[in-house]
């Protein structure tokens, strides 16, 4: 979870090298104990240019509702005016009762925090299920575990084929600069079955790897 000393840093990078910042905070929403500082958010305070960030955000996380293809884009008054050309000549439009819909998730706070709070319990058993589990790294926010192993491809190809649960190898989410993968060695798994279910899969997965 990126600090409010990483965005500094970044953003004064951006002044300095004039580049910009696309952040994408679609899982803003999902944290642990304290909610992440929005890059726009630290421009404001160091009193850069906000075109410098353009931060992305959705229904998808947020609200459990990647299919209603709702989303927003915040940045400066220039990005926000190129955006709104791009979008009127390659955007897709949202049909009517859509826009109804998405406008009432959107201004519904309630169910973002039960969300949250299912969350919350989730991290709880992935703490108790990987508590001797060395290299466990229990998540800030999110709703991704990543677990260590000796391949990801391999374990999580025994996962599906000894147990049927369904892991993601971490090589496939990451890129090294040198050549060597970061993700070789772990396997991405989503917390986003019921927590019971979420409970079964997790000593499934801990049994079978460790």
């Amino acid at each position: 979870m990126a600090s409010r000393e990483y965005w500094a840093d970044l953003i004064r990078l951006a002044e300095k090298y004039d580049f910009r910042i696309f952040a994408d905070e679609c899982y803003s929403e999902i944290y642990r104990n304290e909610a992440p500082v929005g890059a726009l958010t630290v421009a404001r305070e160091l009193g850069a240019d906000p075109d410098r960030v353009v931060l992305f955000n959705s229904l998808s996380k947020r609200s459990n509702l990647p299919g209603l293809r709702s989303g927003l884009i915040a940045s400066g008054p220039e990005n926000i005016k190129r955006i709104k050309q791009l979008r009127a000549y390659s955007g897709a439009p949202l049909p009517a009762p859509l826009q109804a819909a998405a406008a009432k998730v959107w201004a519904d706070e309630a169910h973002v925090q039960e969300n949250r709070a299912l969350y919350q319990e989730k991290y709880t058993v992935a703490d108790e299920v990987f508590s001797g589990l060395k290299g466990y790294m229990p998540p800030e926010a999110g709703f991704f575990l990543w677990l260590p192993v000796d391949d990801g491809e391999a374990a999580a190809m025994k996962l599906w084929t000894q147990t049927g649960v369904r892991v993601l190898p971490g090589a496939y989410l990451s890129q090294g600069e040198t050549g060597a993968n970061p993700g070789e060695h772990y396997i991405r798994v989503a917390l986003v079955a019921p927590k019971e279910d979420t409970r079964a899969a997790l000593i499934t997965l801990r049994d079978c790897l460790y």
